[in-house]
């Protein structure tokens, strides 16, 4: 029980605090990649939108959250760990809709018990030509994960204290479509978390780690 009521305190924080001004650029730049495509490629007529699920439950005395690991196929995003998400349907009736769609889709997420607690920053990704919103939300217990195999390679249940350890952060040289780009990464459960995903956890963390907002009147 004690666990449960400090997870309901952790959603109900994070909750408050993601309705005040977000940081934004400033998180995402601590982990954007040097690429020259990010520098000369503008959102468009042809840029999509999408977004994904950022999703927390306890477990173990322990906040959670999943990630997954992207089939190799021939794209831009082959190989990669990733939330669960995808791009918007016009039958979606928002961006959240989507999000919760591409989370049951992809990982067999049941939405019965779901609560959406806000959102972070809208991030455009050049490589894909994407505005891509991260929705965050939570769900009282450890979900059942029913992989699609055509999405989903694997599933990686990553705690909160891991991904916050300032030791996992590291940084390499990436092929991007023959474009070589340094790019600072989280090193997980031996994987690279870079590139969108990477710039949405710095962001996440520096909402989490901000000093509490004030108490509105």
């Amino acid at each position: 029980m004690a666990a449960l009521e400090s997870f309901s305190a952790f959603t109900e924080q994070l909750a408050h605090k993601l309705k005040f001004p977000l940081p934004g650029e400033t998180a995402h730049r601590v982990m954007q990649a040097s690429s020259r495509l990010r520098l000369t490629f503008k959102p468009n007529h042809r840029t999509r939108r999408s977004a994904v699920l950022i999703l927390f439950y306890p477990y173990q005395e322990e906040i959670y959250f999943p990630l997954i690991l992207r089939p190799a196929y021939d794209g831009v995003h082959s190989g990669q760990v990733a939330f669960p998400g995808g791009r918007y349907e016009l039958s979606d009736e928002n961006l959240i809709r989507t999000a919760l769609r591409e989370a049951q889709e992809e990982i067999g997420l049941r939405l019965t018990d779901v609560r959406i607690l806000g959102a972070l920053t809208e991030l455009f990704i050049p490589a894909s030509n994407f505005h891509v919103l991260p929705v965050v939300a939570a769900m009282p217990y450890r979900p059942g994960f029913y992989p699609d195999p055509r999405e989903v390679e694997d599933i990686f249940e990553i705690k909160l204290e891991e991904i916050s350890d300032v030791n996992i952060i590291g940084s390499s040289d990436i092929q991007v479509r023959g474009e070589q780009v340094h790019a600072p990464h989280y090193m997980v459960q031996g994987y690279k978390i870079w590139g969108a995903t990477a710039m949405m956890i710095s962001e996440l963390l520096a909402v989490l780690n901000a000093p509490d907002p004030e108490p509105e009147n």
